[in-house]
């Protein structure tokens, strides 16, 4: 790994490790409570993507990830000491840009590895969406892939903007920025101008009521 995506990965780590952690203050977690909804943010879709490439788990391989976590939710904890004033779309902005990194790290990883395109794309995304969607369950929260934001589509915009650029022979750190930009742009502008994909609704046709015959009585 060049010294450009260690940077760029840990970076990654430390915005969705914030991102969790400042779930957490809104939901008035203890100190244990942060630490767990931070990691579990910032290591959950990277996970997921090296069990399922059947690769080392990154954070076992390289334990320095841990540190990292656990000192931003720390620091969140003894800076940020009123949480419910943190503004929630802080928080969005937060995941948006962890959504994005994760997103393109995560494809770039799977290819590299031998992933078929496809498959890169869905491994990248799941490293981007993963963590989010496990810190808000645990919250008690739907996940926001699973409302009607464009959230996991940005994270498949920066993941095959990639690919695409890869196979025309970019570098791989102007094609890394340019993809990043690209999801992170995609997702804040649908946060501030609540752009959204049209929801599926089934609209069930009224059951007919039997109608009741009456018996009228002759006098």
């Amino acid at each position: 790994m060049n010294d450009f995506l260690f940077y760029l990965d840990i970076f990654g780590v430390i915005v969705f490790a914030l991102s969790g952690a400042l779930m957490a203050g809104r939901y008035q977690l203890d100190p244990f409570g942060v630490v767990v909804l931070a990691s579990v943010t910032a290591v959950g879709g990277g996970t997921i993507r090296d069990v399922i490439l059947q690769t080392p788990v990154f954070w076992v391989e390289k334990p320095y990830y841990l540190y990292v976590i656990l000192a931003t939710a720390i620091l969140t904890i003894v800076l940020i000491r009123q949480p419910k004033r943190i503004p929630k779309r802080f928080l969005l902005i937060a995941d948006a840009l962890g959504l994005a990194l994760f997103a393109v790290l995560g494809t770039q990883k799977a290819l590299y590895l031998g992933a078929p395109i496809p498959v890169a794309v869905v491994l990248g995304t799941i490293t981007g969406i993963a963590g989010g969607m496990i810190r808000d369950v645990l919250c008690n929260v739907i996940p926001m892939i699973l409302r009607e934001e464009i959230y996991a589509l940005a994270a498949m915009l920066g993941g095959s903007l990639f690919i695409i650029l890869h196979g025309l022979n970019w570098n791989d750190t102007n094609a890394m920025i340019v993809s990043i930009s690209a999801a992170l742009a995609l997702r804040l502008a649908a946060i501030y101008w609540h752009v959204s994909l049209p929801a599926f609704h089934i609209v069930e046709k009224p059951k007919k009521e039997k109608g009741t015959t009456k018996i009228i009585e002759k006098k």
